[in-house]
């Protein structure tokens, strides 16, 4: 059980490298191509990649495969590409105004955005995430928030994106418990590229050259980003131990600072590194902060419901 502990942490560590490193490639990606149409190039190339594959994933993760044209799975893995298309393109733009180190942290909020967007579903909120959030406020106000109390427009997308990236956490919840994950993941990015391709066509200069240009961008953020990124998920889900998954996938955050730093030349004031400092202890604090037992009797039944140990994480697709 120990080894297959750490192998599922150095696959989380990986991922999360992946995934904050990505965030360098959306930014290049745009120095020649227009936001919309990097998310929907990227998402298509995910779902060329993971559809030859599909039958292979489903047999590590044993799901149980669902018919590929259920009409309430492709309902539930549209509305998800929805929220997903939403949540990426404000992503995307907002690093147009933005460094990739604020994208980085202020995504990550929606780790606690999702339980409080839970009060008005009923769902009871411990004292750690009111203390999280609290830290994570402070943090996003040392980050974001300079002189004359402004805040940069990119910084109001990201916040809006993490909203929604929440909204997809909650409605990954609801359909994953019905159908089959991976099924859905390939039908929610299926659905991102569609409406990102449309949305590119109506409003973006579309150049072939300039596709050319970004290729290396594209095939980074739609083969690590999405398709390995996703997969290396899944594989790490099946052995993880939650307290482990919180911290390590919180990195993330970290990851997209040194990356940035590193090929960007990035830097932020001492302020702003305190800044994301507390945005960090805030994300750790409220997923890692003991739960009173009728929370923890709930997260039990809701795993049980959707086929999960409860000692393993819910990781969002």
């Amino acid at each position: 059980m120990r080894s297959q502990a750490l192998r599922a942490d150095l696959l989380m560590l990986l991922t999360a490298m992946i995934w904050g490193s990505a965030f360098v490639a959306q930014r290049l990606g745009m120095d020649s191509i227009g936001p919309l149409l990097y998310s929907g190039l990227r998402f298509a190339l995910a779902v060329l990649i993971l559809l030859p594959l599909l039958p292979l994933l489903e047999r590590r993760s044993r799901s149980t495969p669902t018919a590929p044209l259920n009409r309430h799975l492709l309902l539930g893995g549209g509305l998800m590409g929805l929220a997903l298309a939403l949540g990426i393109n404000l992503q995307q733009v907002g690093l147009l105004f933005t460094s990739v180190t604020n994208a980085g942290f202020i995504t990550g909020l929606y780790v606690i955005i999702v339980p409080l967007l839970g009060l008005l579903l009923g769902h009871k909120t411990g004292l750690g995430i009111w203390l999280g959030a609290s830290l994570a406020v402070v943090g996003m106000f040392l980050l974001s928030v300079g002189e004359g109390f402004q805040v940069a427009s990119g910084d109001w997308l990201q916040l809006a994106g993490a909203l929604v990236w929440a909204v997809h956490v909650l409605l990954v919840g609801v359909f994953a418990r019905r159908h089959d994950p991976l099924r859905l993941a390939v039908v929610q990015f299926a659905t991102c590229a569609l409406i990102s391709l449309l949305l590119a066509l109506i409003f973006e200069d579309i150049r072939l050259d300039a596709i050319i240009a970004a290729g290396p961008a594209i095939l980074y953020g739609g083969l690590f980003g999405v398709a390995i990124g996703f997969t290396l998920q899944v594989v790490a889900q099946k052995h993880a131990i939650a307290s482990h998954a919180a911290i390590i996938l919180s990195l993330e955050a970290v990851f997209a600072a040194i990356a940035g730093a590193w090929l960007l030349g990035e830097a932020l004031h001492l302020r702003g590194y305190f800044g994301c400092a507390l945005m960090l202890a805030g994300m750790l604090l409220a997923q890692l902060w003991p739960k009173n037992p009728s929370q923890l009797l709930t997260e039990t039944a809701a795993n049980a419901d959707a086929g999960r140990r409860p000692d393993q994480p819910r990781v969002e697709l």
